[in-house]
């Protein structure tokens, strides 16, 4: 007897499970939530000649100081394409017959510096590539909030940052 009412027991609270009422009032509005972060990267363009006289490097000062746990992205300008700039993440490697040529950066937070790295005699570059190279440079600000994002993909950073070609300051 207890087993079977036990059943109908059960057979009751699923049934009734399911039943809804009428909806109740629009409660109070909950309070003003706190403002959310406010994301700024800094961004820079600038022109590099490489040269021995340079020692194939360049050394900026950031007009800004950066904070402590920033971060810096550096893109090459290596191609157009249909009109479309086409921007690559430094470190970018090439490989020719007399040697290994690597376009390379790094940073504190007062400098940066872009230099020309690898296994090669930079004196035997042909001039696309030691002459008039645009890098831009973008600051990912320390607070950014985490997500998952390519950096090697200048158009997603770009648009995760909200920057646009008219932002970078040319120095």
């Amino acid at each position: 007897m207890k087993k079977i009412l036990t059943i109908f027991a059960l057979i009751g609270l699923a049934a009734f499970q399911a039943c809804e009422g009428p909806e109740g009032p629009i409660g109070p509005e909950g309070p003003q939530g706190e403002p959310g972060i406010v994301i700024v990267g800094n961004t820079y363009e600038v022109e590099i000649d490489f040269s021995e006289a340079n020692d194939y490097m360049k050394i900026n000062t950031f007009p800004e100081k950066l904070v402590d746990g920033d971060a810096v992205l550096v893109y090459r300008l290596s191609a157009i394409d249909n009109g479309r700039d086409v921007w690559r993440l430094l470190p970018q490697t090439y490989f020719f017959n007399e040697g290994v040529l690597m376009y390379n950066f790094d940073f504190t937070i007062d400098d940066y510096s872009i230099f020309l790295d690898g296994a090669i005699d930079r004196s035997i570059l042909p001039a696309q590539w030691a002459t008039d190279q645009i890098f831009r440079i973008i600051v990912v600000p320390s607070d950014l909030p985490s997500g998952r994002i390519d950096y090697s993909n200048y158009d997603a950073v770009t648009k995760m940052l909200g920057i646009t070609d008219e932002d970078f300051q040319r120095i």
